[in-house]
């Protein structure tokens, strides 16, 4: 049965790393002792050492090791027999080309749909929908393939932003942009507003947080959903 949380962000303002949503992680992994980390998203260039050090700080909080794939020689394996993965934010172009040179998509998407607990923030929730679309990211790398592993029957907007009515700036909004992806694709599109997430339990996803969500539904006017709303229906 999946078992994930695919959230928004993985910094809320004035809060240190996770800190938001760690009561809710220790439940999330509370069978697991070890937790593998993929750090290849790279927020800012980061090295995979200290991204996974980052990382392991904050889950020293509530109990729980990590360990960055990278130091695996074989990253499947890792995969294969890790108690938790969690894949964090960053570059989503960055992200998704390194686990298609690693060839690690479909390992992830096997054992996650088999029971292995998988949290997302960001570039790693993006990865969670049917595509990286819809993401915020420059394209500063070229993966083979904008297909991502699909544990959701929808797309991920991360960090969804509300046009500011007071705001100079006459540029495109996010819901301009994701109105522009559905002129060539039809899934949906679920908008998550910092510090909200979703909460992937079989086959039940529910919006988690203290915020609504914005969904994008193919030729619909988008619309608001309040937290606790079951999303298992977008398809």
């Amino acid at each position: 049965m999946k078992n994930i949380i695919i959230a928004s962000t993985s910094t809320i303002y004035e809060s240190d790393y996770l800190e938001y949503i760690l009561e809710e992680l220790a439940v999330f992994f509370r069978n697991a002792s070890t937790i593998l980390f993929i750090p290849y998203a790279r927020p800012s260039g980061i090295s995979h050492d200290d991204y996974t050090k980052k990382a392991s700080e904050a889950f020293l909080k509530i109990n729980k090791k990590v360990i960055g794939i990278h130091t695996f020689k074989n990253p499947t394996e890792a995969i294969k027999n890790a108690e938790a993965i969690f894949v964090g934010g960053g570059n989503t172009f960055v992200l998704v080309n390194q686990l298609h040179r690693n060839k690690l998509l479909s390992i992830i998407k096997e054992v996650v749909e088999n029971g292995t607990p998988y949290l997302g923030t960001s570039a790693g929730s993006n990865i969670c929908g049917l595509t990286m679309h819809t993401t915020n990211d420059m394209p500063i790398m070229q993966p083979p393939s904008f297909k991502t592993i699909g544990l959701v029957p929808f797309n991920i907007n991360p960090h969804y932003l509300d046009p500011d009515p007071n705001s100079t700036h006459k540029g495109e909004t996010r819901e301009t942009r994701i109105k522009e992806f559905h002129a060539y694709n039809s899934q949906p599109v679920v908008g998550l507003r910092e510090g909200s997430w979703l909460e992937v339990l079989g086959s039940t996803i529910t919006l988690k947080g203290k915020l609504p969500a914005r969904i994008f539904e193919h030729n619909q006017t988008p619309y608001e959903v309040d937290t606790n709303t079951d999303l298992s229906h977008l398809k």
